[in-house]
């Protein structure tokens, strides 16, 4: 999988996704469930679309029930060095439970720690992939980058979305996801519809593999839709 950007055209991101989709191998093993580590920053800035944020993680679990379920990681980073990961969660009840309890706090972002949680993640046990949702990049970038560079080379791809701009956080996430063989997609508040989409893809990608995202796509329509007529 390359790390490209993803546009924010409907048709052009679809066709990038895809390309994406078609190179990856089956994320997990036939009858096995996936595991996938859904990251946040949780800085004072993304205070208003936190909540968004629950309600998108729901919809991801939804999605993949009919494929055996998802089991999905919780983590984020907030004010002075608070990191937090919870257990591996296989109902959309409990990872809400645990968002909701979350308060928004100033402080830097912790991207490295989120990286390096992941790599270890994935030494342990097999992980389908990472997404990270962010709007903002405060460290140094050659050592996250090396932490994105072994992510890539255990097989998990790293898929950032960029919330808001600023040309810096966007080449530091644009080679995060480049090193872990991911993909990047910058969002604003206009393309909530797409982004839920595309997270509900990459939910029932790292449950199912291709074939499971193909039968996601004729049954969800709009942008899903479109993917099936892609991949034929």
């Amino acid at each position: 999988m390359s790390g490209t950007k993803l546009p924010t055209s409907g048709q052009a991101t679809v066709d990038a996704f895809l390309a994406k989709v078609r190179a990856a191998p089956r994320p997990v093993p036939a009858g096995a469930r996936g595991r996938l580590i859904f990251a946040l920053d949780a800085t004072l800035s993304r205070q208003p679309t936190w909540d968004q944020a629950a309600q998108l993680q729901a919809e991801m679990f939804r999605e993949t029930q009919a494929l055996g379920g998802l089991d999905l990681q919780l983590v984020y980073y907030r004010g002075f060095h608070d990191f937090f990961a919870s257990p591996w969660l296989a109902e959309s009840d409990a990872l809400l439970r645990h968002m909701s309890g979350v308060d928004c706090q100033g402080g830097q972002t912790q991207i490295e720690r989120v990286l390096a949680h992941a790599v270890a993640e994935a030494k342990a046990r097999r992980v389908a992939a990472l997404v990270f949702v962010g709007d903002a990049f405060e460290e140094d970038a050659d050592t996250v980058c090396q932490q994105a560079g072994a992510l890539g080379l255990l097989g998990v791809p790293a898929f950032i979305f960029h919330e808001g701009g600023g040309e810096r956080p966007a080449r530091v996430f644009q080679e995060i996801a480049r090193l872990g063989k991911g993909a990047y997609c910058p969002f604003d508040a206009g393309s909530a519809k797409q982004l839920r989409e595309l997270l509900s893809a990459v939910a029932v990608y790292a449950a199912g593999g291709r074939a499971a995202l193909e039968h996601h796509a004729r049954r969800a329509g709009g942008a899903a839709l479109l993917l099936t007529h892609r991949l034929g």
